[in-house]
């Protein structure tokens, strides 16, 4: 969420980055300083009224124990009224507040200078590309047949448990799983990196303090009895682990990770770019967070890039980096990257992560701040990536690693799975 006192001394500058977002905002913006400046005039109306409420009650004290009574009688009149003025402008105050919060919560974050325009994927800037596409044998296929031909991913026996996009992982395939969340942990530990293991529910407040609320929550799965939602990320969890914490600046920054389950409805998916693993509603991804100072979270997202760049090197797998446009951009995020591994049997690049600088939208939410020298509380700034999804990783992984005499496993991960091929 935005911080009143930014829009304030910023107004044109927000207003033309949010066109980046193809978002007109100057209704919006121009409605959130009028009710900032009626927020403030009644603010004033009711100091003022207790202030002068309060003087009076100490002159009918003063009154009452100079034996005038009638005087002090007179003057508490007045004082009901001011009593009574008081609880209006409370109630006005409370009211125009609301709406204040209600508007800024349908504002998006102002995108960074780097972030492009464009409408939609198809505008995202390209910034790296590395690794070989390899050249597979007459006979190859996508993963979903690979699954089926080993017997290593049932999609049939998901649906029957459950439905469509609940796969069930079997013998190697469970096990080449487990491997995969294993080393991505080990990798983000190395980098300094806590783990931490999180909870798979969260409450209404830790939703809204990321921001999947109220923007995302047609896509999540909500437990209506106990007004809690399945985390479509550990980034929900893992960040709200500091919301409403005062840090001391010489603790920044704060990094963990995590691996969790993850939910999504995903409503509205379908067609042939939703097969196999290509788009779930349960799975598997190791996240990294990051807590930062603001002078240096543009620095941290430069780190958080090559860390993922160093996995999908050792995992050896064909991929490009590419720059959302300000279309394709989050609701929260200020600039993110997204990593896309190129899957040969299907012939399309596959998103696997995205790495986000929030700035300080979400710790505005989450009311997440840290004490500067000078002894002030200034926000911080929140970072998240995934390191890295699963599901498109072993699909990268099943057909560019396929052979006529089965599915070789990278060098990195033998020691994780215990076997080299998957035959």
């Amino acid at each position: 969420m935005l911080q009143v006192s930014y829009i304030r001394e910023n107004k044109d500058v927000i207003i033309e980055r949010l066109k980046v977002r193809n978002i007109d905002a100057t209704s919006m913006i121009n409605d959130v300083l009028d009710l900032d400046e009626k927020r403030r005039e009644i603010q004033t109306k009711l100091d003022t009224t207790k202030a002068e409420s309060n003087t009076l009650s100490k002159e009918i004290g003063n009154l009452f124990k100079s034996g005038e009574a009638q005087k002090a009688n007179i003057l508490k009149k007045k004082t009901t009224q001011l009593k009574d003025d008081s609880k209006q402008l409370e109630q006005d105050l409370n009211d125009t507040a609301n709406a204040l919060n209600e508007l800024l919560y349908k504002i998006p974050n102002v995108p960074n200078e780097l972030v492009p325009n464009g409408k939609s994927d198809d505008d995202n800037l390209e910034v790296f590309r590395e690794g070989d596409i390899p050249v597979l044998h007459s006979e190859a296929l996508p993963h979903w047949e690979l699954a089926k031909k080993y017997d290593i991913i049932d999609f049939e026996l998901g649906n029957k448990i459950t439905g469509a996009g609940f796969p069930v992982y079997k013998g190697k395939g469970a096990r080449l799983q487990r491997a995969l969340i294993a080393y991505f942990l080990d990798k983000n530990i190395e980098a300094g990196y806590t783990e931490y293991q999180l909870p798979l529910l969260v409450n209404e407040a830790s939703a809204f303090g990321t921001g999947q609320l109220p923007d995302k929550e047609g896509q999540m799965y909500e437990v209506t009895a106990d007004n809690l939602y399945l985390i479509p990320t550990a980034e929900v969890p893992g960040t709200n682990i500091f919301r409403s914490d005062l840090l001391n600046e010489n603790n920044l920054p704060k990094a963990i990770t995590g691996y969790t389950p993850c939910f999504r409805r995903e409503a509205g998916s379908y067609g042939a770019h939703v097969r196999g693993l290509n788009r779930l509603h349960q799975f598997d991804k190791v996240e990294i967070i990051r807590v930062e100072h603001p002078t240096r979270s543009y620095t941290a997202l430069d780190e958080m890039v090559s860390h993922v760049k160093g996995i999908l090197q050792d995992l050896k797998l064909p991929y490009r980096i590419l720059r959302l446009c300000g279309g394709d951009l989050t609701f929260a995020s200020a600039l993110t990257y997204d990593f896309e591994v190129f899957s040969t049997a299907q012939d399309r690049w596959l998103e696997i992560s995205s790495i986000s600088n929030f700035e300080t939208f979400q710790a505005n939410r989450l009311k997440l701040r840290y004490k500067n020298s000078d002894g002030k509380n200034q926000l911080v700034h929140t970072l998240n990536g995934s390191s890295l999804a699963l599901p498109r990783v072993l699909a990268g992984i099943l057909e560019n690693y396929q052979t006529e005499n089965g599915i070789t496993i990278p060098e990195v991960l033998v020691p994780y799975t215990g076997f080299n091929i998957i035959n």
